[in-house]
């Protein structure tokens, strides 16, 4: 299977996504009431570079003018990156209809705010960081490119290291106890083997 396919194969799945998160980025520029936690600087410095990332990775699709910082890699190793985007993006999918209406692009509480535990967060907490976390190991099998592939995974570790135990004292503060013993049932970003 030749390099380009599987480059499309991303530009394609990044259509599913943008498709997957529109509807709930409208719903919650709508939504008023909520206890935002604030971004930080470099949380939201970090958000920009992983667009940026994205941005990169479809300018490599879409033109020639990263063609100079090619790698190739073997064609199982894109077939397994296909296979990763494709579970990503269902799990992308899957936490966003699960969480519904309380997705945010924030850290925030809002209004009526219950904890979600049925569907994929009755198995794991971060769900759209796993799904994130499976992009950003497909995006360098996918996207053949220096510049266009591994950075995501450069700009997502640190974003996910800092946003997430803000996000669980977050959640602690609000929820207390229930948050608590739903931290004790569940894994972070994969199931816990015993409960």
């Amino acid at each position: 299977m030749p390099n380009g396919i599987f480059k499309f194969l991303f530009l394609g799945g990044l259509v599913v996504a943008t498709v997957i998160r529109l509807p709930h980025w409208r719903r919650h520029r709508r939504d008023t009431g909520a206890q935002r936690c604030g971004k930080t600087v470099v949380v939201s410095l970090l958000m920009a570079l992983w667009g940026l990332a994205q941005i990169a990775a479809v300018l490599h699709v879409l033109t020639p003018w990263l063609a100079f910082a090619d790698y190739r890699v073997p064609t199982w190793a894109g077939v397994v990156g296909a296979a990763v985007y494709v579970v990503a993006l269902w799990l992308l999918w899957r936490s966003h209809a699960d969480l519904g209406h309380h997705w945010s692009p924030t850290l925030e509480i809002k209004d009526g705010h219950t904890l979600a535990t049925e569907g994929v967060y009755g198995l794991i907490r971060h769900p759209m960081y796993a799904a994130h976390w499976l992009w950003v190991i497909a995006q360098p099998l996918l996207v053949q490119n220096w510049i266009a592939g591994p950075p995501a995974l450069a700009v997502f570790l640190p974003l996910y290291l800092l946003r997430v135990p803000r996000e669980e004292r977050m959640l602690l503060d609000h929820f207390g106890d229930a948050y608590r013993s739903y931290m004790n049932r569940t894994g972070r970003l994969i199931p816990r083997l015993r409960r």
